[in-house]
């Protein structure tokens, strides 16, 4: 596991776990094994972006304003929605109201569902399935899931960039080697079914069973 999901990882404690589960209605179990697969799919996305010189200028840039940002305050506004002006969730805003949100009440005014886009493009809709799929969640739950985590991973990348010393050049690098990892550590069998496709936006269903069975020790996705 790479060591940019570590720290992501190392961020959320029992508390934040708990505070997770609750909003998806799951057991805190399952919300961690969830996690530790939804994390590597985001850091993927974010290497995938920024394999360009281009998309690494942006996933800087990006990266630079989500930096020192405070985990507790970016889940206490999603799951509680401190501050936004709708009442409720920033989440259930988002979801309720399209693809798109004004992010109120989020730290620096930060929109989950645009930092989303921004990692998976038109491929959002195959991340969110093929995690739903592959951990047992749901699409909905994988799509709460990835909305949550994607801020607090753009904060800790900003974080260690800055810490790091790294210009866009370098971040991207360090990127494709998490990426590399994170192939190697075994959790790379969602990332490539969803991000690694040939563009023809149809997403295998049965591979993703099959990567989700092996990812929860055969335990689902078998016939």
């Amino acid at each position: 596991m790479s060591n940019l999901t570590n720290q992501v990882l190392d961020r959320l404690d029992p508390s934040s776990i708990q505070a997770i589960a609750a909003q998806l209605g799951i057991d805190p179990s399952q919300a961690q094994a969830a996690i530790q697969q939804a994390v590597p799919l985001v850091v993927g996305g974010l290497a995938r972006n920024a394999a360009t010189d281009g998309g690494a200028d942006a996933v800087h840039t990006a990266a630079t304003a989500h930096s020192g940002l405070d985990i507790g305050s970016i889940l206490g506004s999603v799951l509680g929605g401190a501050g936004n002006a709708g009442g409720g969730s920033i989440l259930g805003g988002m979801l309720g109201g399209g693809a798109s949100n004004t992010g109120g009440g989020l730290p620096g005014g930060i929109d989950p569902g645009a930092i989303l886009g921004s990692i998976f493009g038109n491929r959002q809709d195959q991340a969110t399935q093929g995690l739903g799929q592959a951990s047992g969640l749901g699409t909905q739950n994988a799509g709460q899931l990835l909305a949550i985590l994607a801020p607090i991973v753009m904060s800790v990348l900003g974080s260690m960039s800055q810490r790091q010393g790294l210009n866009p050049g370098g971040l991207g690098g360090a990127l494709a080697q998490e990426n590399q990892r994170i192939q190697q550590s075994g959790n790379g069998g969602l990332l490539g079914a969803v991000l690694d496709q040939d563009g023809d936006g149809q997403l295998g269903l049965g591979d993703l069973l099959k990567v989700g069975a092996e990812m929860l020790g055969g335990a689902r996705g078998r016939a």
